[in-house]
């Protein structure tokens, strides 16, 4: 059987043709979201590649990482890009992806990966932890039956891909016996990458694209996205991000219960710049 059918699902599943345009359409703050995150997904096999050369020798974990969570990721910036040129036609997606993608190559290098291979699985838990609620907010903001069924399916995937990272990470801690410490400075470390770098790229590149003559108004370019932003922060599901988050420091649950509330503003820091 080859991957491509053993796909939980696949771009051919979503009619297209069935979009409620009108929906979605003049929601330029959606779109911003939406055309980001196409962005990002559709670079992941650069990222794939630098973490399966990251796990040489770990046959078990280069083989998901290769011919499943990079297939899965892929699909996702297919799915995301086929969409937003459905809705939006007049944005050229080709042009914007390319800008973006030449100085995002720059910066997605082996060199961000952390040298212990268990704390790369606690930081690779971070951002799936990032991605599945940018999907369940992106699901919760919008009623149009064709997006709610892609971000649907695209925060299961994220989900699934946490647990698998973190059944990875729970093995690598017994072998490596990192502290919990050094855990949770890699947890707000990447943290404050997500939101500085790669969704910062991604919205600029969106942003140059729309507002070719605002380019280098930095200014225009916070108001601009800074909208898009508040939407996506406004619907954060904040319960489900922290227990993500946490769940690598492996807390006792007195611990656990009595964090968890005061650390929900670390939601918000996932989708700020």
């Amino acid at each position: 059987m080859s991957y491509a059918t053993s796909l939980p699902w696949t771009l051919e599943s979503l009619d297209l043709g069935r979009i409620d345009v009108q929906r979605v359409r003049q929601n330029e703050d959606l779109f911003f979201l939406l055309c980001s995150s196409s962005f990002v997904e559709s670079g992941s096999d650069l990222y794939t590649h630098n973490l399966v050369d990251h796990f040489a020798g770990d046959q078990e974990l280069q083989t998901w990482l290769s011919q499943h969570w990079e297939h899965e990721e892929l699909q996702h910036g297919r799915a995301l890009s086929a969409y937003v040129k459905t809705v939006w036609p007049e944005f050229d997606w080709d042009r914007g992806f390319a800008a973006f993608w030449q100085e995002y190559g720059a910066v997605c290098t082996s060199e961000q990966l952390e040298s212990s291979r268990g704390l790369e699985l606690a930081a690779r838990c971070v951002v799936e932890t990032g991605t599945a609620s940018l999907y369940r907010a992106l699901n919760d903001i919008t009623d149009e039956p064709v997006l709610k069924q892609l971000t649907g399916h695209i925060k299961s995937d994220e989900v699934r891909h946490y647990k698998h990272f973190y059944h990875h990470f729970r093995i690598y801690r017994e072998r490596e016996g990192f502290s919990r410490y050094k855990v949770f400075r890699v947890i707000l470390r990447r943290v404050n990458e997500i939101k500085s770098e790669d969704s910062d790229i991604a919205l600029r590149h969106v942003f140059n694209q729309c507002y070719p003559q605002h380019k280098e108004n930095e200014a225009e370019f916070r108001r601009v996205t800074g909208r898009a932003q508040g939407l996506l922060r406004r619907n954060i599901p904040a319960e489900m991000t922290v227990k993500m988050l946490l769940r690598p420091l492996d807390l006792p649950p007195l611990v656990q219960n009595m964090v968890e509330k005061p650390l929900a503003k670390i939601a918000e820091k996932l989708f700020l710049h």
